[in-house]
């Protein structure tokens, strides 16, 4: 087996496996689009606002008015969902925020700015000291006008893009199709979670649960094969060989070491994807394998240890499929955490603690028992990256689950 390079980091690693997959190049409209990764920009169809409107709730005024000690009629209501009615020489326009600009109005006097008579406004010394062409209105156009790209390709839809593709008439965007995901889990003594009385050797399939609920939480992929696949060589190329053709990703969970057993990686070699990493300076999951098709799938072997493959399905998975899925800004951005006590030691590797949030906002390491801790993997709210031969508390970046 050719030996792959060695990183030094996980970041390092990720990127490095990125540039070999490939974005799929598919695209559907879609009627649910959130979550999902936009595939043409989105041009605005009319001026933003489409007219000039008010910011304030208030009066629509001419310059020559705005005086002290003056009394000035309303003569009209200009409201949201309406057209303004005329101005009138010597007369003020009552005004609702969004509403409509009357033509010949400069300005608009905020209400409290203004003392209110029976029909008419007397305006405060604030208004008049402050009132200049202009105060108060929003631009027709000035959010973005007609013909303008208001979301860029590669955009991920949220609720808040979901507001601005349909303030633009946008109601099924053009996206790019949903990642095909494969996983392929591994283990003679691996059973399934439903499986209601267990021999001491056999172990409930928490690997394919744990993959199985981070892939829903994200829409832009959609889980096509779900197989658990013998610990035995042929088995494991024929399925291997399955996945890899019919989908963009394929995620296995165990067999990646280097027991009599761990098949994953000369088979993943011997069907021609090119391993860019196997084994990294990180604990939990050393032993992990990213690879690479010629025609740029992914293929990530995890640790089968449940807290390792759960960890680094996260922290390796989730950035590369939102690289495949076509988000430029496909990297993790995690928030920083300071940590409520130091780790216990300092160690040669990358490691990523499990935690949960205090009260106060610090990060509390959880007290686990290895890498088949599930009960401290349940009691997590996400784990910390600390570098190597770290005892302080940080800050460091938390990747939440």
């Amino acid at each position: 087996m050719k030996q792959p390079f060695q990183y030094s980091d996980p970041d390092a690693a990720i990127a490095a496996l990125a540039e070999r997959l490939s974005v799929v190049g598919e695209t559907e409209p879609v009627n649910e689009p959130v979550g999902r990764i936009i595939a043409e920009p989105i041009v605005a169809d009319r001026d933003s606002p489409a007219a000039d409107v008010s910011a304030m709730d208030g009066y629509a005024v001419r310059m020559s008015d705005v005086q002290s000690d003056s009394v000035v009629p309303v003569s009209g209501i200009s409201q949201a969902g309406a057209a303004p009615p005329a101005m009138e020489d010597g007369h003020v326009v009552r005004i609702f925020t969004g509403a409509i600009i009357p033509d010949g109005c400069q300005a608009v006097v905020k209400r409290e700015d203004t003392e209110e008579l029976e029909a008419s406004i007397r305006f405060l010394p604030a208004a008049i000291e402050s009132t200049v062409p202009g105060s108060h209105i929003r631009r027709r156009g000035e959010n973005a006008p007609v013909g303008s790209n208001v979301l860029d390709v590669g955009t991920e839809v949220t609720p808040a893009v979901v507001a601005a593709l349909a303030n633009f008439g946008c109601t099924t965007p053009l996206c790019y199709r949903r990642v095909k995901v494969a996983v392929l889990t591994t283990g003679d003594e691996v059973v399934d979670p439903a499986t209601p009385a267990l021999e001491p050797w056999q172990l409930r399939n928490s690997n394919r649960s744990a993959v199985q609920a981070m892939l829903c939480q994200y829409p832009s992929a959609i889980l096509e094969i779900v197989e658990h696949v013998k610990d035995d060589r042929d088995s494991l190329q024929q399925s291997l060989d399955a996945a890899i053709a019919a989908c963009d990703v394929v995620v296995l969970t165990g067999g990646v070491s280097m027991g009599d057993y761990d098949y994953v990686p000369d088979t993943i070699e011997h069907l021609g994807a090119e391993i860019v990493f196997h084994g990294l300076p990180i604990r939990p999951g050393k032993p992990i394998l990213g690879a690479a098709t010629k025609d740029g799938k992914l293929v990530l072997g995890l640790p089968g240890n449940p807290v390792s493959a759960t960890i680094n399905c996260h922290r390796f998975l989730m950035p590369l499929l939102r690289r495949i899925a076509g988000k430029p800004s496909w990297a993790d951005k995690p928030s920083m955490v300071t940590l409520a006590e130091t780790p216990q030691k300092a160690i040669p590797l990358h490691t990523m603690l499990l935690v949960r949030m205090t009260d106060i906002g610090a990060a509390e390491l959880v007290a686990a028992k290895g890498s088949g801790d599930l009960v401290a993997l349940g009691r997590s709210d996400g784990y910390v990256a600390v570098p190597p031969m770290t005892t302080t508390t940080g800050p460091w970046p938390m990747f939440r689950w």
